[in-house]
């Protein structure tokens, strides 16, 4: 079953799989803050490094599995598969969007 992404966060995902740090940009605000394994990633150039270590690090794959929207946040859950313990797992993307951009995300 396919799941209808908001445009943005079908980019990201699109991102994540390719590994390409250039679509970061038409998905991402600028001033767009991650947070992710306990650290706050903050702006876009920020951003792109971040994406670029996890991706080197993991060599992971996102499969999306189901949206609910919760308020204005968007809640995707996804598999994740890559080089890490327990892979494959299960990791819920929250998402804020601002109009076609990802004003916040974080991964948990």
């Amino acid at each position: 079953m396919a799941i209808d992404l908001p445009d943005p966060v079908a980019v990201y995902i699109a991102a994540e799989n390719r590994g390409d740090p250039r679509l970061l940009e038409q998905c991402f605000a600028a001033d767009a803050v991650v947070r992710d394994e306990g650290q706050t990633i903050e702006g876009l150039a920020a951003i792109k490094r971040w994406k670029a270590e996890t991706k080197k690090k993991y060599r992971h794959t996102v499969e999306p599995l189901a949206l609910v929207r919760k308020g204005d946040k968007t809640v995707v859950t996804n598999r994740l598969t890559g080089n890490f313990p327990g892979s494959p797992i299960e990791l819920q993307f929250v998402f804020k969007l601002d109009g076609d951009k990802i004003a916040s995300l974080e991964i948990g």
